[in-house]
């Protein structure tokens, strides 16, 4: 009987509440989840099996139905995917912004605040440019500031053969595409937080830094469980609540590199 007993207990711990959070490499490298996710943890008692991937891979994860929570930073594709019917609404989280990321020495002349000539003068010089090419969200941001370099028509995409010699798509990761950049003295476009938390630098700097255009937002949406029965719809609104109550505004606001702010919560924006 006693054996039995310990068996039950056995089985309760292992059907502790889980729930799968599609995500991006940023959010995941930056360090945040290990800091954010703990603290949701001693809140909820709910554990948080995240899949980092890029912005778009999430999205067509959560579009499976195969993520209970969809935290990305793609505005124009998180707003579809809530048109669509696949969330019923998108909460603004947080924020921090893209930086370009390239040699100190930097050959192409690209330092300053505005990121359409800095990556016009990557593509005169044909330097070393390393694309994630993964449709992340830094992906898409990416190919909309060099649709604002004039190397195409208006609005209309950069053929890669316009961005220079240099121009190389890894289909990586954020930390990944860092690291190439760092063995080949090439220029990347990365957000802040992984930046900040990359410890294999080599010589690269950030060289620009400030422009608007920059501005890197995310959100972060409960998949509909009325779409996908299988889903922890109310587990996934515990963690959506959560994360933009002030409990988690202020969580993810103390998470800090070296002093530095890597997130800043504006949830009350919405």
């Amino acid at each position: 009987m006693l054996a039995v007993s310990a068996l039950g207990l056995l089985a309760g711990v292992a059907q502790a509440e889980t729930i799968t959070m599609a995500s991006t490499t940023s959010t995941e490298q930056s360090g945040l989840f290990a800091h954010l996710l703990p603290a949701f943890k001693q809140a909820s008692g709910i554990d948080v099996k995240v899949v980092a991937v890029g912005t778009g891979q999430a999205i067509d994860m959560a579009k499976r139905g195969d993520a209970d929570v969809l935290f990305v930073h793609d505005t124009a594709a998180e707003e579809k995917f809530v048109a669509e019917g696949f969330a019923a609404k998108r909460f603004p989280v947080m924020y921090n912004d893209f930086v370009l990321v390239g040699p100190k020495n930097d050959p192409a002349g690209t330092k300053g605040q505005d990121i359409a000539a800095a990556l016009k003068k990557v593509a005169a010089a044909n330097a070393p440019f390393v694309s994630r090419g993964d449709k992340s969200g830094t992906d898409a941001a990416e190919r909309r500031l060099w649709t604002q370099t004039g190397l195409a028509e208006a609005g209309r995409p950069v053929p890669n053969d316009k961005k220079g010699s240099g121009y190389r798509e890894c289909g990586c990761g954020m930390g990944p595409a860092l690291n190439i950049a760092a063995s080949s003295g090439a220029y990347v476009l990365a957000d802040r937080g992984t930046w900040l938390s990359f410890k294999n630098r080599a010589e690269l700097a950030v060289l620009v830094e400030g422009d608007k255009r920059l501005f890197n937002q995310y959100g972060v949406m409960v998949v509909s469980p009325t779409r996908f029965p299988q889903l922890d719809g109310a587990g996934a609104q515990k963690f959506v609540d959560w994360v933009i109550s002030p409990a988690g505004q202020s969580t993810i606001a103390s998470y800090k590199i070296g002093g530095e702010q890597l997130f800043f919560p504006n949830a009350a924006a919405q």
